[in-house]
């Protein structure tokens, strides 16, 4: 059965809970889906746990927020199946907090325009570990100036292009560093959908640098996207994964968990993936 490896709860950017999303994946007959909120792992041991009574098998993950300076664009890194997640914690509240700042800058400047308090807009965030442009979107939403979270006005106010743009660069660190912090937690580092973010030449320079991964199956990615990053995977020996990057209501397109997914195949190459590492590793030293 296929499965959904890039999910979102409410505690980072989506508008579902864990318990609904696990029942979500349960009603639409997958049987897997990994949890990877952004900056954020609390929900991995409650999803295992619920996962379990309801016949859902919860991979442990984490969307970790980077940004490729070299190209001055954002770029995260999913980790999957660390060791030892607590390892993850201190890079995780850095960039929780540095989210934190960035978003209430641009908060201020969006409630200079709008009829927008920080307090709506914290209460829309309810339940989060930080505020995204969703929440200020959904806070817009309750005060009659949009009538979607993904619209013009989200373009206008946070698209890099948009001269109206509130955008306020959040310090995360480089991706080579992310990927660092996650092998030395025993986790598996993929690059999370370089179709849609125009990472394939970061991509490129992370694969010496010890890449697991990459998201080849993406909503945003085309045709010939998946293909040249599937083609990228192989030719390089490294893992193939994908899911919706299911938010709920705050997905930027119609899509239920398990739309797009990761197949059989490629589930199984991750589930054995390290145990595959660690024996390539026992041969290479006895030689």
């Amino acid at each position: 059965m296929p499965a959904d490896l890039h999910c979102h709860t409410k505690l980072s950017d989506s508008s579902m809970g864990i318990d609904d999303l696990i029942v979500l994946a349960q009603k639409r007959g997958i049987t897997t889906i990994a949890i990877t909120d952004r900056d954020c792992q609390a929900g991995t041991v409650r999803g295992k746990i619920i996962g379990e009574r309801r016949g859902i098998t919860v991979i442990p993950g984490v969307e970790i927020s980077a940004y490729d300076a070299k190209r001055g664009r954002r770029a995260d890194i999913i980790c999957y199946l660390s060791d030892s997640p607590d390892r993850l914690e201190g890079l995780c509240r850095r960039n929780i907090l540095a989210r934190k700042k960035a978003s209430q800058l641009m908060t201020l400047k969006i409630a200079a325009k709008y009829p927008l308090t920080p307090e709506l807009v914290l209460k829309c965030a309810s339940g989060s570990t930080a505020v995204f442009e969703q929440h200020i979107m959904h806070a817009l939403l309750e005060c009659g100036m949009t009538d979607r979270i993904y619209g013009d006005l989200y373009y206008k106010l946070f698209s890099p292009d948009s001269p109206e743009n509130v955008l306020v660069r959040a310090d995360y660190p480089d991706p080579a560093e992310v990927i660092d912090a996650i092998h030395e937690a025993g986790g598996i580092a993929v690059l999370a959908r370089p179709g849609a973010c125009e990472g394939f030449e970061l991509l490129e320079e992370l694969i010496p640098k010890g890449l697991d991964g990459i998201e080849v199956w993406h909503p945003e990615h085309t045709e010939e996207q998946t293909k040249a990053l599937l083609g990228i995977a192989e030719s390089n020996g490294i893992l193939a994964v994908g899911g919706t990057d299911f938010r709920g209501m705050y997905s930027k397109t119609p899509i239920s968990v398990g739309e797009c997914s990761t197949p059989d195949a490629q589930v199984k190459a991750l589930m054995g993936y390290k145990t595959k590492m660690k024996k390539r590793k026992a041969a290479a030293e006895g030689k």
